[in-house]
This record gives C-alpha cells, structure tokens and sequence, in this order.
C-alpha cells in the first residue's frame, strides 16, 4: 500500500529531473571521464559548444551575441502556442530587452522553445524571415524532428542538463555559426570536470536511458488513461518527453488544489498555465512502484 498525506516531514520527493539524494554520493564516486566531449563534438561540432552552470546562463551567453539594448524585441515562439512560458526564459530576456509572442516587423531575435521534449514544427518558416534565432532545447535534450535537425537550425541552441541527467547544475550552449560560444563565467574547472563525469556515464548507457524513459512514460500515461487524462502532444519514436503532460479533461475541478496536493506528497508538479493541463514527472530513475504511486495520489484527490 502507499501511505497519503504523510507526517510534513516524512513527505517523499519526486523530481521532474532525475535527479535524486541518493545521487550526491552516487556522483561523488564516479571517475573523471571525457566520454561526453566526443558525444558533444561529434553531434554539434568540435569548438562550437560550451557548458554551462544551467540553461539560463546559456540563453544569457546567446543573448549577449547581439548587442540588444533595452528597447529591443525578442519574440517568443512555442510548440503549442499557448501563452505560458518558463520566468526562467522570461527574466533572463528581461535583463537585456523587451520580448512578446508575436512576430512583429522590430523583432531583433525569435526564442523558439521546443516544449516539454516537443519540437516546434514550423522553424523552416521562420528561417525564411532572416532573423537570428535561438533554439531553447532545455527540455528537449534527445528529441528531433523528421529531419534530425533540432538544435541545428538556430544561431545558437541552449540545453539544461537536469531536465535529463541526476544532477543538480548544467547546461549547453551551442553555436551553429561562425561565432563561437563564450566560456561559462560561472562554472569553475572542477564543476565541469564534475558535470562532465555525470553527463558521460549516462551517455555512455543512451540507449537504455531511452528506453526505460519511454518505457515509464507509456506506463504512467496507461494508467493516466484509466482515469480520464489524455497527453497534451501526441509522441513518436524521435520524441523523449522531459515530463508528463496531462490533458486534465476537467476531471478535477481546481488544479491548483492538484498542484499543492501534488506536492504535499511529494510530487513536483506544476499547471501548464492557460490550458486544462498539468505535468508531472516521468524519467528513467522511477520504478514501476514510483509510478503506481502518483496513480494513487491522483486517485486520492479525485475521490
């Protein structure tokens, strides 16, 4: 059985990266090991990328190409072309311009976000505009288009690591251009060696990370099914989703209520705001038993 509503200090905690406790040692004992600069060469060139202390400092480094000044315009373009974006992406555009959500004749940079592990289908479009554009794939490390090009077709493409990786800092910042990216002014010599170490043991096991996050998504979304949910974007086999986002079809009446539930049990969750939808996690490091668990705190709030 699974105990609901816990003691405060008991609660259990489920994060949408994968990253757990258990990991602070796990991590600490892995050897030095460079695996992951020839993943990173091969895939987006030799020079041509840089990490990062997380994805923020990336979309910052990118910004700071393009000299803006504070009347500038960045147009933010989304998968599902809901309102809702990340303050994380928001603050830091704030901090050199002005940005919206629609394409207008001043837009200086378009910020394309691939949500959730979902691509956005309609950059050729934009490429056409001659506009620079950014690529936000923090949470779309593994995904691609039919093309294979995602995180190529921009000037520049930003990644965070913890969406993906049991870490707690990281990101990338990639330069498809003649520029090339500007070093990390946050990260010191042993926090990449570090980040370094954690990102090519995973890699190095790609393809059964893949699997078994598939393998939960497809399980927990069955089981979601059961109760009325339905995913917000349709899957394939180039899609890795970096959370489960859930159609809530008005099955529960407040979702902020859900939300705060969510957490009291130990379940980061969030509302993908100005839609009937929420997300939770789904990546590698759950078991089935995790799983069966969120089934049971959802079913908790829905009775």
């Amino acid at each position: 059985m699974f105990i609901i509503n816990p003691d405060l200090f008991l609660v259990p905690s489920y994060r949408i990266s994968p990253f757990t406790s258990s990991h602070i040692a796990i991590n600490n004992e892995l050897p030095n090991d460079n695996f992951a600069v020839g993943y990173f060469d091969k895939k987006f060139g030799e020079g041509n990328w840089n990490y990062t202390f997380n994805g923020r400092e990336a979309i910052e480094l990118a910004l700071q190409y393009y000299n803006l000044n504070k009347n500038d315009l960045v147009t933010i373009v989304t998968t599902s072309e809901n309102f809702y974006i990340s303050s994380c992406v928001t603050k830091s555009i704030e901090k050199y311009c002005r940005w919206n959500r629609e394409l207008l004749p001043e837009t200086k940079i378009i910020f394309v976000n691939h949500e959730f592990g979902f691509p956005y289908l309609e950059i050729e479009k934009l490429l056409t505009t001659g506009i620079p554009i950014i690529e936000d794939c923090c949470t779309t490390f593994f995904s691609q288009d039919e093309k294979q090009n995602v995180g190529h077709y921009g000037n520049f493409s930003v990644y965070s690591f913890p969406k993906f990786f049991p870490l707690q800092i990281g990101g990338l910042l990639v330069s498809n251009t003649k520029k090339k990216t500007t070093p990390s002014t946050l990260l010191d010599k042993n926090q990449k060696q570090y980040i370094q170490n954690v990102i090519s043991n995973d890699l190095k096991n790609e393809s059964n990370l893949l699997y078994k996050r598939n393998q939960n998504f497809d399980y927990l979304l069955e089981q979601f099914l059961k109760l009325g949910f339905t995913p917000r974007f349709q899957t394939n086999q180039n899609i890795f989703p970096s959370a489960l986002l859930l159609n809530n079809n008005s099955i529960i009446n407040d979702l902020n209520k859900l939300k705060t539930f969510l957490i009291q049990n130990g379940i980061q969750s969030s509302i993908f705001y100005g839609e009937d939808a929420f997300f939770i996690p789904c990546h590698q490091n759950l078991s089935i038993n995790d799983l069966d668990y969120f089934t049971e705190v959802l079913k908790a709030i829905i009775n």
